[in-house]
């Protein structure tokens, strides 16, 4: 099977976690069938070929990115306009999905970055609270009757990914939950640690060409192993 087959394989068997945490609800992007289908002509043109990928593991999905396209960091907009899928969704730009583009195209562009890195998150389903979008981790319950769910998708996941290095995106409690369970599980040698799109784009943005080069160092570093 391609790098590609073993995705998509991944995405048509993945189903939502049963949760019990009040007012809680899972954002499933693959209930529609658009998504579907992008997630099949995405991984088919960037991950056609045998050479496995750097995990790139952010939070969860959120409304406007991922949660819709199905691809991680995306939103409708990169997805048509810089990976060259159309879509009908409305085109609003999601802002960890600016930054993440802005750093692929300096990395060299989409062709180049996904022959490297699959973008991931610790948790391949997102989550809701009142409309609002919500982090496995905000409430304690919820990241505990995540657990299992979360250690299930990872174990199916290593078939495409190297496991000498990756990434978390996020220095808080992504990587602390990320790092106690590499500890339990040995999913990968070494987790290295870059700051969130989000929290670079809300807060340090005079800073972002800093941070891109940040990412596309430490990745090429990486890649070239």
């Amino acid at each position: 099977m391609t790098i590609a087959e073993k995705i998509i394989e991944f995405f048509n068997e993945l189903e939502a976690p049963a949760i019990s945490t009040p007012e809680v609800e899972v954002l499933n992007p693959l209930l529609r069938n658009e998504t579907k289908e992008i997630i099949d002509k995405f991984y088919s043109r960037y991950y056609n070929d045998h050479k496995e990928r750097i995990a790139f593991i952010g939070i969860n999905p959120g409304r406007l990115g991922s949660g819709l396209t199905g691809i991680g960091f995306t939103d409708p907009v990169n997805l048509e306009k810089v990976c060259g899928i159309k879509n009908s969704f409305q085109k609003k730009h999601e802002l960890s999905s600016r930054f993440v583009y802005d750093m692929i195209e300096a990395y060299g562009g989409v062709a180049t970055f996904f022959k490297d890195v699959f973008i991931s998150s610790v948790v391949p389903l997102g989550f809701v609270r009142r409309d609002v979008n919500l982090n496995y981790y905000d409430i304690k319950e919820l990241e505990q009757e995540l657990t299992p769910y979360i250690k299930e998708q990872f174990e199916k996941q290593l078939p495409f990914l190297r496991r000498d290095v990756a990434f978390c995106i996020g220095k808080g409690k992504n990587l602390k939950f990320l790092s106690d369970l590499n500890k339990k599980e040995g999913y990968f040698d070494e987790i290295k640690v870059l700051p969130h799109p989000r929290w670079i784009m809300q807060y340090r943005l005079k800073r972002k060409t800093e941070f891109i080069e940040e990412y596309t160092n430490l990745i090429k570093e990486c890649a070239k192993l």
